[in-house]
């Protein structure tokens, strides 16, 4: 099976495939991930089967059992199967059979989810509660903004539309406390800020740098 879909995953992936060499992918947080994903759901897994036995690279098709849909309602009402490579090299992710729910995000393809290691998939008991919220809503909020990564520093935001990432300064440190805990949300006049609200008394809103 080959589609566009999988095509744009090897090209987003660091390196490509080679006998050696594992998947490396670009940091994403887990806003950017809901935000480009066409499909984000809560799900467990309940079976799986390998396609395409005969060719290279084989698909691998997981069967699930959808808790939730929180993205995808005009790609489709419900999600049955979900597609991956069956090579980690490719970026193919491996989930657990009948273990666990996870949050599941990916990509819509001639009617078929596809996901794998540089979509953002993660079970569900191990997101942060800021994280569930952001899946709820918070995260669809900041769509329009930009999570600017910095690498080095010094770095700064160069229009109002950005939230400065700096989890990514180092991978020690991934994923950090901004990754974890922090929504970028457009505010009044298109301006972009980071925000935090957990609880009543913890619902602030921050200026780009901070933390």
């Amino acid at each position: 099976m080959k589609t566009s879909f999988f095509l744009l995953v090897a090209s987003f992936c660091l390196q490509m495939y080679q006998p050696t060499d594992a998947c490396t992918c670009v940091m994403w947080h887990p806003q950017d991930a809901y935000c480009h994903a066409d499909i984000v759901i809560r799900a467990k897994i309940v079976g799986k089967k390998l396609l395409n036995e005969d060719e290279p690279f084989g698909i691998l098709r997981y069967t699930i059992k959808q808790t939730k849909m929180y993205k995808g309602f005009d790609k489709m009402q419900h999600v049955q199967y979900i597609y991956t490579y069956n090579s980690d090299g490719l970026c193919g992710v491996k989930f657990d059979i009948n273990k666990y729910q996870y949050l599941i995000t990916g990509r819509v393809q001639d009617d078929k989810v596809y996901t794998g290691l540089c979509n953002f998939n993660e079970r569900w008991e191990r997101l942060t509660l800021a994280q569930k919220k952001g899946i709820n809503h918070r995260y669809q909020l900041g769509c329009s903004c930009r999570i600017k990564p910095c690498y080095n520093v010094p770095c700064f935001v160069t229009s109002k539309n950005e939230c400065l990432w700096t989890d990514v300064l180092s991978h020690f440190g991934y994923p950090g406390y901004q990754t974890r805990n922090y929504a970028c949300i457009q505010q009044k006049e298109g301006y972009c800020n980071w925000y935090r609200g957990m609880t009543t008394r913890d619902k602030v809103t921050i200026n780009t740098t901070d933390p």
